[in-house]
């Protein structure tokens, strides 16, 4: 899948949003349903539209989904749907490179390619001309989009990136050989990935083919979901997409079906690697299935932390240190699939028993209603999460599109209402049996128990009368400006010195987020203590004096929550989500999580497990190989120091040296509310929740004082390192420059207008040259990672890339650094930079869980948005002089240290 790091955004003025009540269609365009607030419009020449237009945010996205993936590639095509997703974005005749294009519009964008579908979607600052241009845009490449020989040459090499930092996951490896066991015809038995021979030898004619047949209205669907007149929009698209023809051709049939499988099938997969893994998958049925919940109750059932029956009999007895499972839906009938991480000495033999008994002994231990009604409400709660999010709905909505119509994400939602544990035991006798399953050796059997074969599913009769729900309340619109932010916080202080910040304001579906941050010690006091600070907090939320770890997270389910918490010496975060009516219960279960924790003495030793086999998975990984030995060099502090990185065997033997007594220990010094600051963020009543909080969390003390822990600058010697990782088809690189500035500076602004030219975006210096030209890496990046007190910024680099091209990487990078302080950046460079980092940081506000990031942070630094808004006018306010100085005050090319990771010795 193509997906680029840097998130550039557009920041401009709130449309106004209508619906087409009472309005004219345009010429051509018929109406269809609508299903709570989505309305499907279909124009002459058979694109289907989707408008779901929601004021609550300043956004909007446009995405367009194509019903197009590796399920349509022929004989040695496989890839080719992935490949001509990455050739989408190199322009049409009308266009140069639309990744550019995005970037320099400060656009938050992405494209994705699966079984039965590839999707583009842009996400921005609402706006009529943004809309205009995406829209635009999406209609011009779809079937003027140059897919060119010079284009595919370039964008080989980055494929191949992609593919190679996936051979590097051998979970990823293992799924890919279980399919192609599985599906002995069928195409889901090939990964969209493809196979490297057909990517590296594709015909450009049969590509340009592949594009005309499939690339057309009559097969795509374009969703508009956010902040945006409905009226007006509608006119733009039968504007831009209606002169379109509509296509003479005839899609060419899907006709293949795989058989019922007779009999079960094992894989093997030997390469290099550290933790064991074991698995099973298991054939099912399409998503549009009525069966397809019940499946998906079932997967869950199975692997739910901690109740989950596959955690109790391998994670509690000690047999494996995780469990995970998923059931994929898919037009045709798909798989489920479960997978066990099993520690290097630990018995692979004994998990697999143990995993395959646990599944396919349903019949024996029959579901509960208890089980059903756990994973119903987890599962009604994301739901409802992706609901009050317009551009989180599109991607759903695209999703359904691929598995045959939009409105099956409405039907799976009534449908998890009302299944039963009587469905939910069915299926799971139907289909978790041996000879269903892929995981072990062939065993003839004269009478075999098979799973029931699929026929077709009418979805347009299914679906002809569906109405679904009652639109969601919206929420109100809301202006992100930092003055109106700052007029809308509520800051106070509760006895105990904890610093609260409100921020109330309607939003999608009621929903509020929160963080919590409480600073621990110092440096004396914290010497030694990471490990078990970490331990400490990873275990707060699997046991309260009132609750074990599954009534927890029942509770978070029910409350239509979510609650996440980590921390190492020196703080410890919590940060979730919920809903209005359920926020002082939620309010009150993370209090009694945070003081009241239980520390249960068996999930801390399945903690100490699942870390060090955590570590001893990312052993030979180069990402982790290359990040560790930069953390490591020149570095000055002595082991034990918070500012210490460990070796792998240092950082296992801490873990395994580390007591329970001590990770309480540590929680009873250092936690409380004295050091910590706490923000509420979306559709709440201030007045009710201030003095809960005090009530909650006023009295309760921190024994120890806190003393930040300094971080002052260490200039390290600039050094080139390799580390060699064996057998690994990727490499990385990892390199830094230690800067003596912070993000108070006065040159900051400047340096961070040099830092997104640089490669701090996709249409970066180092972008342009190194993916876009040159096709060495799939990503490749720079990033600025400023200190908000001592002046200690950290300038990084980092890409993926093939080994054999290392030579040709270092070339490149070292000709981009140096031509940039050579000859600076021009006035254009630095003007589209400046807009898309305002419009980033305009977006970036209109994210309720990052405001209330933002407000703890504040709080601790005694800033308020007035900040963010001097920022922004020093920003908008900096010359090309002044970056370009900038730049070359700072930014040295050969005083960075650069750990370069991977398989090297091999020769190509």
């Amino acid at each position: 899948m193509f997906s680029p790091r840097s998130l550039v955004r557009l920041a401009l003025p709130l449309a106004l949003v209508s619906t087409t009540a009472g309005a004219a269609l345009p010429a051509g365009v018929a109406e269809g349903p609508t299903i709570e607030g989505v309305t499907q419009y279909t124009l002459a020449n058979g694109l289907t539209v989707l408008l779901f237009p929601d004021a609550t945010q300043p956004k909007t996205t446009v995405n367009v989904t194509y019903r197009v993936g590796s399920h349509q590639e022929n004989y040695g095509e496989t890839g080719m749907a992935h490949l001509l997703e990455h050739m989408m974005f190199k322009g049409t005749r009308a266009r140069a490179n639309i990744m550019t294009e995005l970037g320099r519009r400060g656009m938050d964008f992405n494209g994705s390619t699966w079984f039965d579908r590839t999707n583009y979607h842009e996400t921005f600052p609402a706006s009529p001309d943004n809309l205009d241009w995406a829209l635009a845009m999406e209609a011009d490449r779809m079937v003027n989009s140059r897919i060119a020989r010079s284009d595919l040459d370039s964008e080989m090499t980055v494929v191949r990136n992609e593919m190679e930092s996936g051979e590097n996951n051998p979970h990823s490896i293992l799924v890919q050989r279980m399919l192609s066991s599985a599906f002995e015809w069928h195409n889901y038995g090939k990964e969209p990935i493809g196979a490297r021979t057909d990517v590296e030898r594709v015909n450009i004619e049969r590509l340009q083919a592949f594009y005309r047949m499939y690339y057309q209205p009559d097969n795509a669907v374009l969703i508009v979901a956010g902040a945006f007149d409905a009226d007006a929009t509608l006119r733009a698209i039968a504007k831009y997409f209606g002169p379109i023809p509509r296509p003479t051709r005839t899609l060419p049939p899907q006709y293949t079906d795989e058989p019922v499988q007779d009999g079960e099938r094992r894989v093997v997969l030997r390469r290099v690697g550290d933790a064991q893994l074991v698995g099973a998958m298991y054939h099912t049925v399409p998503e549009a299935s009525a069966d397809y919940v019940a499946l998906d109750a079932l997967t869950e059932i199975m692997t739910i932390r901690p109740a989950g029956r596959l955690y109790r009999s391998l994670v509690d007895t000690k047999l494996s240190t995780a469990v995970e499972g998923d059931n994929w839906g898919l037009k045709d009938p798909g798989v489920m699939m479960f997978f066990a991480s099993v520690a290097s000495d630990d018995s692979l033999v004994k998990a697999r028993e143990a995993l395959l008994a646990t599944l396919e002994n349903v019949k024996a231990q029959p579901i509960t209603q208890a089980e059903l009604d756990r994973v119903r409400a987890r599962a009604q709660n994301e739901y409802d999460r992706v609901l009050a999010s317009p551009q989180q709905s599109a991607t759903a909505l695209s999703e359904s599109i691929a598995s045959g119509d939009w409105r099956l994400f409405f039907l799976e939602r009534d449908r998890w209402r009302n299944v039963t544990v009587a469905d939910v035991q069915r299926v799971a006798e139907a289909y978790l049996k041996p000879s269903n399953r892929t995981v072990g050796e062939f065993i003839p059997d004269a009478r075999p128990d098979r799973a029931p074969a699929q026929g077709p599913i009418d979805l347009e009769a299914m679906l002809k009368d569906y109405k679904g729900d009652a639109p969601i309340a919206a929420g109100e619109s809301f202006d992100p400006t930092p003055a109106n932010l700052e007029a809308r916080t509520q800051r106070f202080t509760l006895a105990n010195g904890m610093k609260v910040a409100l921020l109330p304001k309607k939003t999608r579906g009621a929903t509020v987020q929160f963080a919590l941050r409480m600073h621990h010690g110092d440096e004396r006091a914290l010497l030694g203590k990471d490990v078990e600070a970490s331990l400490a907090a990873s275990l707060l939320q699997r046991g309260t004096a009132k609750r074990n770890r599954q009534e927890i997270q029942d509770a978070l389910d029910l409350d239509r929550a979510s609650l996440s918490i980590s921390g190492d010496a020196t703080r410890t975060d919590a940060r979730g989500h919920t809903v209005r009516e359920k926020l002082p219960d939620t309010l009150a279960l993370l209090a009694e999580v945070l003081r009241q924790p239980s520390f249960p003495a068996e999930e801390f030793a399945k903690l100490q497990r699942e870390r060090v086999t955590d570590i001893e998975g990312r052993r030979s990984d180069p990402d982790d190989v290359a990040s560790r030995a930069l953390a490591r060099y020149d570095n000055p502090y002595p082991e034990g120091d918070v500012r210490y990185m460990p070796t792998a065997d240092e950082e296992m033997k801490e873990i395994e040296g580390a007591t329970l007594a001590a990770a309480k220990d540590f929680y009873a010094r250092f936690a409380g509310g004295n050091y910590a600051e706490l923000a509420v963020v979306g559709d709440f009543d201030p007045t009710a929740i201030r003095p809960q909080l005090e009530a909650l969390f006023g009295d309760w003390r921190t024994a120890e004082p806190y003393t930040r822990v300094p971080n002052p600058l260490v200039v390290k010697r600039a050094m080139e390192i390799r580390e060699e990782t064996p057998d690994k088809a990727n490499a990385v690189l990892a390199g830094e420059l230690a800067l003596p500035i912070n993000d108070t500076s006065d040159d900051y602004p400047a340096l961070r207008i040099a830092n997104y030219i640089l490669g701090g975006s996709p249409n970066s210096r180092l972008w342009e040259r190194i993916r876009q030209r040159e096709g060495l890496s799939y990503g490749v990046y720079s990033s600025l990672e400023p200190s908000s007190f001592e002046p200690n910024t950290t300038l990084a680099v980092e890409a993926i890339f093939a080994p054999e091209n290392l030579g040709r990487l270092r070339t490149a990078l070292t000709e981009e650094l140096a031509r940039a302080v050579k000859d600076g950046f021009t006035a254009q460079e630095v003007g589209d930079a400046k807009k898309a980092i305002l419009q980033e940081r305009t977006l970036a506000r209109t994210q309720d869980s990052n405001l209330a990031r933002e407000l703890t942070r504040q709080a601790h630094l005694g800033r308020s948005f007035a900040n963010d808004a001097d920022v922004d006018a020093r920003i908008a306010a900096a010359s090309t002089d002044d970056v370009n100085r900038a730049l070359r005050k700072y930014v040295i090319p050969d005083a960075f240290v650069a750990v370069y990771a991977g398989d090297f010795a091999k020769k190509p």
